[in-house]
């Protein structure tokens, strides 16, 4: 079976190994294969058999199934760009956290080209599932496609015919997971300011007493450092999705204001990595939070 990963980031990348595992021939296109990161794109690829094709077209061309998994914004910009190169009949499952019209959207655009599309849902992290991560299916031919996903080692469940279904049980979700992450980053750090982290977190697992909440602070700290980019671009689909049933989004835009706040401190290399040679990514969210305060301070004083 040929398929084809459009997007090879993390996730692209961790989809690659396990069904390279599984003997298919895949290929791979990511526009960040021309940038910084295209060497550790193409190193990734050789080692694990991949091939990698210079365009969305040339990726999707003969492939069996075409797997988009970019960023939320670009779900609709991959589908229009691969419908071309499109088998007829190819299934084009479309990994993306988008809101329903936008998956909506992408769905005419592939369908027109003769390709079937399916909307996939993820539902939660995947690194710690990995290709088995629980997905939920939508539109006319998610049936037809999950029994051959499965074969292939996914997690897969039919959630609904109706396009849009799958997509907005996970963006509902989002408006609480994202948010949550959100939350934990505001409150730890201004509890930190004042001094009370310690009587806020004894307080919290009073309240909720199944939720370990320092190490669950210190996890969604750096899921929020490491992915905060692509997080903020999801939960401004999430908006785009309550706006869509009539609310005006006021916590999904507030979530995704402090998303990218904190993508923007990581890109700057407040947390390690660019910018601060021998910095070092910290487990503990005081160590992080202390950067933030130390950031806010700095720039206070200016």
């Amino acid at each position: 079976m040929h398929i084809a990963l459009i997007g090879y980031g993390e996730v692209g990348r961790i989809l690659a190994e396990d069904l390279r595992a599984r003997g298919t021939s895949t290929a791979a296109f990511d526009l960040k294969l021309a940038g910084d990161a295209g060497a550790a794109m193409r190193n990734h690829a050789q080692q694990h058999g991949v091939r990698l094709a210079d365009s969305h077209v040339a990726a999707a061309r003969d492939a069996e199934l075409v797997i988009s998994a970019v960023t939320a914004s670009q779900a609709v910009a991959v589908a229009r760009a691969c419908a071309p190169g499109l088998a007829s009949g190819a299934f084009f499952l479309d990994f993306n956290s988008a809101s329903p019209g936008a998956k909506i959207e992408a769905a005419g655009i592939v369908n027109a080209a003769r390709g079937r599309y399916v909307e996939g849902a993820v539902m939660t992290s995947v690194p710690p599932y990995r290709i088995k991560v629980p997905l939920l299916l939508g539109g006319p031919d998610a049936a037809a496609l999950q029994p051959m996903l499965n074969a292939l080692g996914f997690a897969a469940k039919v959630h609904s015919a109706q396009l849009g279904a799958a997509s907005a049980t996970k963006m509902c979700r989002s408006v609480m997971i994202k948010g949550l992450e959100a939350m934990v980053i505001e409150a730890y750090t201004t509890a930190r300011h004042y001094g009370v982290e310690d009587a806020v977190l004894a307080s919290l697992k009073e309240t909720f007493p199944g939720i370990d909440w320092e190490k669950q602070g210190a996890y969604l700290f750096q899921r929020v450092i490491e992915h905060g980019r692509r997080r903020s671009e999801e939960v401004r689909e999430v908006a785009v999705t309550v706006r869509e049933a009539g609310l005006e989004p006021w916590s999904a835009t507030g979530t995704a204001e402090r998303q990218a706040w904190i993508a923007d401190l990581a890109d700057a290399g407040l947390f390690g990595g660019k910018g601060e040679p021998g910095f070092a990514r910290s487990p503990d969210w005081r160590t992080e939070v202390d950067r933030i305060l130390a950031h806010l301070q700095k720039a206070n004083n200016k």
